[in-house]
């Protein structure tokens, strides 16, 4: 099969030119239809899920009956974008990139997977069970998705996530976890010219629980917490009942974030002040994925496919999650970065490199023709 960038580029507009942050059900809808026709007109098994409130997830097969999957082929529909970006900022090009707002992630992933699958032969796609998922909800960490992906996921002998790859082309071999928690503070609201001593202050609360959850950072083996959100407070002289912060937690090494999770929730057992109330909400939580010597093997495939087809394979771990983290933690081997070149993510200065957008569908095919061998 051909490839023709103007015919790519056709496919890929609409899908950029439509506001599709995540919980934006119109047009996460939008690209669950749309995608779901391009199956259609391939003759695949089109399963609609049902994500709640974040939308709708497709599951797509070539082979709806059989009982494993060969390769689960991941990728997101939604973006961090709020409505009116696509109108603000629809898709351009210039002579190497393209730009808009999900253009690599991960729009275009979505879009190669696609045509790398059009682009098999029909022998390779008969010795294959192959399984496509797009969830609607990844940058809020899949949380309506989760439990659907990973029951795919637990009869998928291998898992490729098609994220972006790194600016410098490189794959992902690792992603750090992630973790976010929401924390309520509830104390006793009370005059503070008057009678500050009857009142229990929330922010006070919640000012000691900062110092504690930052003193849970270790940069050496790379878990860390962020104090990103606080709110609290109705006017300087009223001691405030009730105050508000959101933590983001990043990690490699997922027993360790368990056991600062244990101490996070400790925590709320003995408050730094008397009569506070400590409400601890863990929001998202993606386990670090990290590779198997099982994956080792898989990359080292991936690497020799690549020489074959004059691309250098290199590999990043990376800060950021994604479905990947989901489905490595089951022991499924999983690599991620299988889509186009791509960089400047959740920004308005987001780039696709036109250049490696066949190169990157060639790949992907060849990995899927060498697990058919």
């Amino acid at each position: 099969m051909s490839f023709c960038l103007d015919s790519y580029l056709e496919e890929l507009r609409p899908l950029i030119n439509v506001d599709c942050g995540t919980l934006t059900v119109e047009g996460i809808n939008f690209i669950a239809d749309t995608m779901a026709q391009k199956y259609q007109d391939l003759g695949w098994h089109i399963k609609r899920v049902d994500c709640g409130i974040a939308g709708t997830g497709l599951e797509i097969r070539n082979k709806p009956e059989a009982e494993h999957i060969d390769a689960m082929l991941i990728g997101h529909m939604d973006t961090v974008f709020p409505v009116g970006t696509a109108a603000a900022r629809p898709m351009t090009t210039d002579e190497t990139k393209a730009y808009g707002p999900g253009v690599s992630d991960m729009k275009s992933g979505l879009l190669n997977i696609l045509y790398a699958l059009r682009g098999l032969e029909q022998t390779t796609l008969d010795k294959l069970s192959i399984c496509v998922c797009m969830n609607p909800d990844e940058e809020i960490g899949s949380l309506h998705s989760e439990a659907w992906l990973k029951s795919v996921a637990v009869n998928a002998k291998h898992v490729f996530v098609a994220e972006a790859a790194r600016a410098d082309g490189s794959l992902v071999k690792a992603r750090k976890g992630m973790a976010r928690y929401r924390l309520g503070f509830h104390g006793k609201a009370a005059h503070a010219g008057n009678e500050p001593e009857n009142g229990r202050s929330a922010i006070s609360e919640m000012a000691h629980w900062i110092i504690a959850i930052n003193e849970l950072t270790n940069f050496t083996s790379g878990t860390t917490f962020n104090v990103g959100v606080v709110k609290g407070g109705a006017g300087a002289n009223i001691v405030p009942d009730f105050a508000e912060a959101i933590v983001d937690v990043r990690f490699w090494d997922n027993d360790e974030y368990a056991a600062a999770d244990e101490k996070i929730r400790a925590l709320c057992e003995t408050p730094f002040t008397a009569d506070v109330k400590v409400m601890v909400e863990r929001e998202a939580h993606k386990p670090s994925m990290v590779p198997s010597p099982q994956t080792e093997l898989l990359m080292a495939q991936v690497e020799a496919i690549g020489k074959d087809l004059g691309i250098d394979i290199t590999w990043q771990a990376v800060g950021g999650g994604s479905d990947a983290n989901l489905t490595a933690v089951l022991g499924v081997p999983t690599l991620d970065g299988l889509g186009p070149i791509g960089a400047g993510f959740h920004s308005a200065d987001e780039w696709l490199d036109l250049t490696s957008i066949e190169p990157r569908i060639r790949l992907l095919q060849r990995i899927l023709e060498k697990l058919a061998a």
